[in-house]
């Protein structure tokens, strides 16, 4: 057998000659009798050298340029973006361990019936887990990250979510979120992951969607229902006008109405939280009643002092959460300007809820108040929390620790208690 240029002839009988490019083709210039050369009589040819030179002041950069018309065709699925540890995919499992029956029980759209089919409950839950791990609590916010956000990507799966959903969701299914946050903790105590051995309580300010220009006293909220009043009567004249006549009554109209309606409503509720505020204020400074003011847009919110000593519409939130494993076990939303008085109500619901009694209980000294102590006392669970006013007391050459004047016999056990370095080192693992 040889090799040619432009074929190959194998010498063995019952074999064609094959050829290839214009040999084969019938179109070779050369006559069929000269013999094609062979490998060895082939003069060696040498490699083309290429001379580089240097770069000079008028030579182009060479770069990647960004292309992002070219359309390009990648076999993916979403599932093999997310990496296997993230824990978005922890999330998800734990949602799928839930017991979300009583959520599908309310979906009208039934397998045979007519009706759109509605969203999976495992993915809002998932949602708002996943974003409230992440430190997310505006659905508007959650909303977006859905449509830019590989992980709140993969949890949708495809599936069309909006802020308005997201909100609707949290706010109509509050009470089964409560029950699921309970029995959740039920599970964590059986299997002795949590202990509630030691129970720590604190608060924190949040803004309220509510600007400060928006409280206004009484005769400007009566004079503001009057105007939305007004305003809800004019728009549904216009809404049976337009369904009279057979004309289309838009999303706007519809959403302008809606509007109205909830703006009413909010201006209402803000008289009734006058009389409250009024009295409270009362209280605080005689004959400033007459000067309280509600938010129309967030009639619950309260102006209170936020950490930067500034004053703005917030709330005051408490949480509580397992000494051990720092787990929160309790949530409270007030509109208290302090945490006088509210470390009764958290301790009793954390009791309720989970069915049993912390032994210890770490507060600052803001929630030190006599008739909250003795209650918690009471109640068998032991108090610890630094003494009011203990460095005034020193000065003026009395003892913070020894019982004072109207002092409960729970009180005077706790200030006992704190004269101890065993309840000062425990206390200090409030801060770890």
């Amino acid at each position: 057998r040889r090799c040619r240029s432009e074929g190959v002839i194998f010498s063995e009988p019952g074999l064609a000659k094959i050829f290839e490019g214009r040999y084969n083709s019938g179109m070779d210039t050369a006559s069929p009798l000269t013999p094609a050369p062979t490998l060895a009589s082939t003069p060696p040819t040498s490699a083309p050298t290429t001379t580089l030179s240097p770069p000079t002041a008028k030579s182009k950069a060479r770069f990647k340029r960004a292309e992002r018309k070219q359309i390009e065709w990648r076999p993916l699925a979403l599932d093999q973006l997310l990496p296997p540890d993230h824990r978005a995919r922890v999330v998800w499992r734990s949602v799928e361990s839930l017991d979300l029956e009583p959520l599908y029980a309310k979906f009208k759209a039934v397998e045979g019936a007519a009706g759109r089919d509605g969203t999976d409950p495992k993915i809002l839950m998932a949602l708002w887990m996943f974003a409230t791990i992440e430190g997310v609590g505006q659905a508007r916010e959650v909303g977006r990250l859905c449509e830019r956000d590989l992980a709140y990507m993969w949890i949708c799966g495809g599936v069309g979510v909006n802020y308005h959903m997201l909100s609707d969701f949290r706010v109509d299914h509050g009470e089964y979120l409560d029950e699921l946050f309970t029995d959740t903790i039920a599970t964590l105590l059986h299997q002795e992951l949590i202990t509630l051995e030691t129970v720590a309580q604190d608060g924190m300010r949040v803004r309220a969607s509510a600007g400060s220009s928006s409280f206004r006293r009484e005769p400007t909220l009566e004079k503001c229902l009057e105007e939305a009043a007004e305003q809800v009567k004019r728009l549904r004249e216009e809404q049976q006008r337009d369904s009279s006549e057979d004309t289309q009554y838009t999303r706007r109209e519809a959403a302008q109405h809606r509007a109205a309606v909830e703006r009413e409503q909010r201006i209402q509720q803000a008289l009734a939280e006058l009389p409250e505020l009024r009295e409270q204020k009362e209280q605080r400074k005689k004959g400033t009643g007459a000067e309280a003011r509600v938010s129309t847009t967030d009639p619950e919110a309260r102006k209170m002092k936020m950490a930067d000593g500034g004053y703005r519409p917030a709330y005051n939130v408490q949480f509580a959460s397992d000494g051990d494993t720092r787990l929160i076990v309790g949530v409270d939303v007030t509109n208290e300007g302090n945490d006088h008085g509210l470390m009764a109500p958290l301790h009793q619901s954390i009791c309720e809820r989970n069915g049993k009694t912390p032994k210890n209980y770490l507060v600052d000294c803001g929630f030190n108040t006599k008739d909250d102590m003795t209650t918690v006392e009471q109640r068998g669970t032991q108090v610890f929390a630094p003494i009011h006013a203990a460095a005034q007391m020193i000065e003026k050459g009395n003892d913070p620790h020894a019982r004072q004047r109207d002092d409960s016999d729970e009180m005077v056990a706790f200030r006992n208690r704190m004269a101890t370095d065993d309840a000062q080192t425990l206390y200090k693992t409030r801060t770890l």
